[in-house]
């Protein structure tokens, strides 16, 4: 492997999926087929690229010690030598700020945004990793802020459902994929995370089913009010959304109860149950929005 392509390993970009929480308060609002909205949200996904590719050289830099006695991630470009520890540094730092720089581009709202999403991550980095229960919270506050990011970007506002949804949503996320985690550790003894020592199954459980029943309830609140946002009439179709939208976080649970749940993107992918409830989701809140 070349430094090149140690550099785009490092940067991961098969995890930028998780940046289409940018354009959900968009679509919602029913203003994503705005030519300068899309673009201003598509703006906004592309910072989020620049500044997650950039925590993970940060993280890479910061774990290489670790990461060479562990089995797996002793093969991550930075663990392995192939790009060396100042190069890895020098990347991050610099994708961090042509994040912000490409932020600007839209407006000083959204600078902000992205820069509490850097300053959270990078800490998460540097050790709030090892923190029980704020580590949870800092991983959700990174898709919260995505989808915060949206909204400030096309400046539409964000209800008050929408942000409880979005922000329990992530931590139902977090906390199904530590649980899978530790589960993972339970079976095999390899050691995941230092931080799994802090936590049982039985709280990583409550965590889940706490967020999956607000996650549940809050959205529903938040379909009834869909209409308003976007200045349409009363549609029977954002209360439709309802059923795949619960009928996916079960089958999600699925996953998770089954310590399965691993990254949510990859879940999401390779479930395809779980992609045509996605689906469905979406297509019923479109039609409630753009019908």
């Amino acid at each position: 492997m070349t430094v090149w392509g140690g550099l785009v390993r490092t940067a991961r970009p098969q995890q930028w999926t998780k940046n289409i929480l940018v354009l959900v308060a968009p679509a919602a609002a029913g203003v994503l087929l705005q030519p300068e909205r899309l673009a201003a949200a598509l703006t906004a996904g592309a910072a989020f690229c620049l500044a997650s590719s950039g925590v993970y050289f940060i993280n890479d830099v910061r774990d290489v010690r670790a990461d060479r006695l562990h089995p797996q991630k002793c093969r991550r470009p930075v663990a392995a030598g192939v790009v060396p520890v100042p190069t890895a540094l020098a990347a991050g730092v610099i994708l961090l700020l042509c994040a912000l720089g490409v932020s600007a581009a839209v407006s000083s709202a959204l600078v902000l945004v992205l820069l509490t999403y850097e300053v959270v991550q990078v800490t998460y980095c540097l050790g709030l990793k090892d923190q029980p229960v704020l580590e949870l919270v800092s991983v959700a506050s990174g898709f919260l802020l995505r989808a915060v990011a949206g909204g400030v970007a096309v400046a539409v506002p964000l209800s008050p459902w929408f942000l409880v949804t979005a922000g329990f949503g992530s931590l139902f996320m977090a906390a199904g994929k530590r649980y899978a985690e530790a589960q993972l550790v339970g079976r095999t003894g390899l050691a995941v995370r230092p931080v799994l020592r802090h936590y049982t199954l039985t709280y990583l459980r409550f965590v889940w089913t706490l967020a999956a029943g607000v996650l549940v309830t809050t959205y529903s609140l938040w379909a009834f009010s869909v209409h308003d946002l976007s200045d349409r009439e009363q549609s029977t179709w954002n209360v439709v959304s309802i059923i795949p939208f619960v009928t996916a976080v079960l089958r999600y649970a699925v996953n998770v109860d089954s310590g399965e749940a691993g990254e949510p993107e990859q879940i999401a992918l390779h479930d395809r149950v779980l992609l045509l409830l996605g689906v469905l989701w979406a297509a019923a809140l479109g039609a409630s929005v753009y019908g």
